[in-house]
C-alpha cells in the first residue's frame, strides 16, 4: 500500500513545498509527491495532466491518495465528481488534509452513501464556483486598468526585444 500526496499548481504564488508541508504537519505519512505544475484544473481534466495520468495508472487497491483540497483534483465540477467515484470504485481511499475528510467507497448504507456523494458533490461545486468567481475578478480588475488609458500596459514581457530580434531573425534563417 502506498500514498502518495497529488498536488497541482496553476499560479506562480502556489508551491508544491507548501502542499507536501501541510500533509505531513496533519499527520500524512507521503511516500511521494506526484504534481502538475501550470495546470489549470478548470480545464484540464485531472487525466489529461502529465502526472495526473501517471497517478491513474500507479494507485492500487487500498492506496490512499492525500490531497491538499479537492480543488487540487480540478476546478470542474463533473471531473472531480467523476475523478473521485472512479478512484473509489478502484479501491483507492482519498483524503483531504483540509478537514481530514475520507472518501473511501466501503459504505454499502444507502443512506451513508448519499451523503458521501452529496459533500462530494457540494465541494466539487466550490471549487468551480472559486476558480469562477477568481477568473471574473480578475478580468473586472484587467477592465478597469484597461479603462484608465495609462494604467494597463498587459504583462511585462520575459525577454528583451533584442532576444525577441534574434529569435525572430533565427527563424527566417
Amino acid at each position: 500500500m502506498q500514498t502518495p500526496l497529488y498536488a497541482r499548481v496553476s499560479t506562480a504564488d502556489q508551491t508544491l513545498a507548501h502542499q507536501r508541508t501541510q500533509a505531513e504537519a496533519a499527520g500524512f505519512k507521503v511516500d511521494q509527491v506526484v504534481a502538475d505544475e501550470g495546470v489549470s484544473g478548470l480545464t484540464t481534466a485531472l487525466q489529461d495532466r502529465p502526472q495526473g495520468r501517471r497517478l491513474f495508472d500507479m494507485l492500487r487497491r487500498g492506496d490512499v491518495l492525500v490531497v491538499r483540497w479537492v480543488d487540487r483534483l480540478g476546478r470542474n465540477y463533473a471531473d472531480v465528481c467523476d475523478t473521485i467515484r472512479e478512484l473509489m470504485r478502484r479501491g483507492v481511499i482519498v483524503r483531504t488534509v483540509i478537514s481530514n475528510l475520507t472518501f473511501d467507497g466501503a459504505t454499502k448504507d444507502p443512506m451513508q452513501q448519499a451523503v458521501r456523494d452529496a459533500l462530494i458533490g457540494f465541494m466539487a461545486a466550490t471549487a468551480q464556483a472559486q476558480a469562477e468567481a477568481s477568473k471574473e475578478a480578475q478580468r473586472a480588475g484587467i477592465d478597469h486598468a484597461r479603462s484608465r488609458e495609462d494604467a494597463y500596459r498587459g504583462r511585462q514581457p520575459s525577454f528583451t526585444r533584442e532576444q525577441f530580434e534574434a529569435v525572430q531573425g533565427a527563424l527566417v534563417h
